[in-house]
């Protein structure tokens, strides 16, 4: 079976879109719909029709476009059990552990709440494909704002755990920011110096920073790198649970400007 055709492209402001295309079939998918106007632009210069939209979680800026897309195109909506009141137009409501199939490739559900209560990410293990949705961001993760930092923590470790060349999409361009933050927190990890060195110069160009690997991550993003001993060292927190680490990493970014 051939890998799916993937199109992904910056809309409102700083998400990111992603269009999923089987050439067999004809099916594409709408990683959330961030904006419709956007996604029918891209439908419309790739020559491909909307089949569904697989939805991360209810936040406006993931939904937003959902109502007008499933007009025009009878798109059929999936989204998660937990958040299916928000989900506008939702039509199959999925939860943890549970699978779909996507132009007959299985869809795997990973409940990951911290962002919202109801976050899931969706992976597609024949495509060794993640999409993240605002859990984990290149070089990030997403603010914990329905749950708690003990969940995003446990929702994060189960994406470490991922195989390393499994490739991931998220919902938004953070990357240099996050770069930038990083580097306050593990400032000799070479790997990430010279990961920051590409991403501002990606960024100066006004090139997207995505997608990346998992491998990537666990070898730069400082919130999946609790054992690091310089992250330790510099948060003063030699012997603290990995958890407690990643809170305290959170705790930073979220008043880092």
């Amino acid at each position: 079976m051939p890998k799916l055709d993937i199109h992904h492209f910056i809309c409102r402001q700083d998400n990111y879109g992603v269009l999923l295309h089987d050439k067999d079939s004809g099916l594409t998918a709408s990683i959330d719909a961030p904006e419709a106007q956007a996604i029918e632009r891209e439908l419309a210069a790739k020559g491909w029709k909307l089949s569904h939209i697989l939805t991360t979680h209810h936040h406006v800026d993931h939904v937003e476009g959902n109502l007008a897309l499933k007009r025009k195109w009878n798109a059929k909506i999936i989204g998660p059990k937990a958040e299916a009141s928000q989900i506008p137009g939702i039509d199959q409501q999925v939860g943890d552990g549970e699978s779909y199939e996507f132009a007959g490739r299985e869809v795997k559900v990973i409940a990951t709440p911290g962002h919202t209560k109801g976050h899931i990410v969706l992976y597609m293990p024949q495509e060794q494909l993640l999409f993240a949705g605002d859990t984990l961001f290149a070089l990030g993760c997403g603010r914990v704002i329905e749950g708690t930092l003990p969940e995003m923590w446990a929702s994060l470790d189960k994406l470490r755990k991922l195989p390393p060349e499994t490739v991931f999409h998220c919902g938004h361009e953070y990357t240099e920011s996050n770069a930038r933050f990083a580097l306050t927190i593990e400032p000799a990890n070479q790997a990430l110096v010279a990961r920051a060195e590409k991403i501002k110069a990606q960024r100066a160009k006004g090139e997207m920073t995505l997608p990346g690997t998992i491998g990537e991550e666990l070898a730069t993003n400082v919130f999946l790198r609790p054992e690091s001993k310089e992250v330790r060292k510099v948060l003063g927190m030699p012997l603290a649970g990995k958890a407690d680490v990643f809170a305290e990493i959170r705790k930073r970014k979220d008043g880092f400007r």
